[in-house]
C-alpha cells in the first residue's frame, strides 16, 4: 500500500510518499542521513524517535519546497508523521504522536500579513521628515 501526505510550515510545503520497504528515508532524494544541519535531521526523525519499530517495514521519500532550513524540517516531519498514521491506520499510534507534539500531525496556521498603504510592509511606516 502506497500513501502520500503533506505537510505545511510557514511557506515550506513537503509531500511524502509512504510504502512498503526496508526502512529507507529520503529526502529530496538524498538519504536522509546526509542531511544538515543535525538539528534539521533530528527534527526530521523524530516521528521515528517516538514510538519505535516504526522505521522497520516502511520507505518514505520526501519532496520539501519553500521556506528555510527550520521550516522545511518542520514540515518533513509533519509530513513524516501522518503518513505513518495514515499508513498504519493505528489509532494508538495517532494518540502517541498527538501526545508528544500535536504540531507532528496539525499544519502551523499562521500566515503572513498583508501590506498595507504608507509604509514599506505591513505594520512599519514611512519616516517623517519634519525639515
Amino acid at each position: 500500500m502506497v500513501t502520500n501526505t503533506s505537510g505545511k510550515k510557514k511557506t515550506a510545503i513537503a509531500r511524502a510518499t509512504v510504502k512498503e520497504g526496508e526502512g529507507r528515508v529520503r529526502i529530496n532524494s538524498k538519504p536522509v542521513e546526509l542531511v544538515e544541519p543535525e538539528i534539521s535531521r533530528l527534527k526530521m526523525l523524530e516521528p521515528f524517535r517516538i514510538v519505535d519499530g516504526v522505521r522497520d517495514d516502511v520507505d518514505v521519500d520526501v519532496e520539501v519546497s519553500g521556506g528555510g532550513i527550520s521550516g522545511q524540517a518542520d514540515a518533513v516531519r509533519t509530513a513524516i508523521a501522518r503518513g505513518l498514521v495514515q499508513h498504519a491506520g493505528d489509532a494508538e499510534l495517532r494518540d502517541a504522536y498527538m501526545e508528544f507534539d500535536r504540531s507532528l500531525l496539525v499544519n502551523d496556521v499562521r500566515q503572513s500579513e498583508p501590506k498595507k498603504w504608507g509604509g514599506p510592509g505591513a505594520r512599519a511606516r514611512y519616516q517623517k521628515s519634519y525639515r
